[in-house]
């Protein structure tokens, strides 16, 4: 039987940013997490999508929970978080889910 920690990890970060967070300095603090992200162990994946009314989604995986929870507690993550809460997000919610099937097509 396969351990789920060996399973991939995927993090769903749902959002809407403030009026004035690009003005704080929110586009270069997200560049630096999507890099400090990618640099971590266990990396597999870092996209964000906005849709028409504003929710921003970012969706990122890591190879397994322990590796995610490395990104999760990373001192300059934690400090972002803070900062994020504080100066940028109107709101937000997070849901750390572990694959439990996965497909794939790749058509001509």
């Amino acid at each position: 039987m396969e351990r789920e920690t060996s399973r991939p990890v995927v993090t769903v970060f749902r959002s809407r940013l403030r009026e004035d967070a690009e003005a704080n300095g929110y586009g270069e603090l997200a560049a630096r997490m999507e890099d400090r992200a990618r640099a971590m162990p266990g990396f597999i994946d870092f996209k964000t999508f906005t849709a028409p009314d504003g929710e921003r989604v970012s969706v990122i995986a890591f190879d397994t929970i322990a590796h995610q929870h490395v990104w999760r507690d990373d001192a300059e993550h934690r400090v972002a978080q803070r900062r994020g809460r504080d100066v940028f997000y109107s709101e937000y919610s997070i849901s750390v889910c572990q694959e439990l099937d996965w497909r794939s097509f790749q058509g001509e």
